[in-house]
């Protein structure tokens, strides 16, 4: 219904509007610069030819482009090139380990990527038990890359707070 109404506006008093378009005075070349128009009343009063020559057409030029057939296509976009080469696989899903903080939600995990709880967890083990935690167990657990789990244990660890007491005072036992 829309469309409709959009085509009896936008063809409302077309002819009229054509016609006025049509007959509309066209804009004028810009004007030249004093010195250039005298040199050029020189030159075309010494030369009349040239007006004749200016606005003759050129029949073998015109034949020449009559014979002129061009057939252009658009190139592909390097965008759909890329595209069509690096179409991704439908991304699999993994359920979070333990839902014990609740995690804000989340639902699933892209395989190959891990939670920060599960980042955390994960060094935290690593750190406490490394005989039982080694880089090979946990990229199998977690569904990661071999070589990005040895980078992580490398780069990342847990905080671990240690409160030292002053120099002065002596440190209170915890039982």
């Amino acid at each position: 219904m829309g469309a409709a109404v959009a085509r009896a506006v936008r063809n409302f008093n077309l002819e009229n509007r054509a016609e006025r378009e049509i007959s509309r005075m066209k804009p004028s070349p810009a004007p030249r610069h004093p010195s250039t128009k005298n040199l050029l009343r020189e030159q075309m009063s010494s030369h009349p030819e040239i007006k004749g020559e200016i606005d003759r057409k050129d029949d073998k030029l015109l034949s020449l482009l009559k014979d002129v057939y061009v057939d252009s296509q658009d190139p592909v976009s390097s965008l759909q090139v890329k595209d069509a080469a690096t179409r991704q696989k439908p991304k699999e899903f993994r359920l979070p380990k333990d839902h014990q903080f609740d995690m804000m939600n989340v639902k699933n995990i892209p395989k190959g990527k891990i939670s920060i709880v599960e980042a955390l967890t994960l060094l935290n083990n690593h750190k406490l038990y490394p005989d039982t935690w080694t880089a090979k167990k946990i990229a199998e657990e977690y569904h990661l890359e071999q070589q990005d789990v040895n980078s992580l244990l490398k780069y990342f660890v847990s905080f671990e707070v240690k409160i030292f007491p002053p120099e002065g005072k002596k440190a209170i036992q915890s039982k």
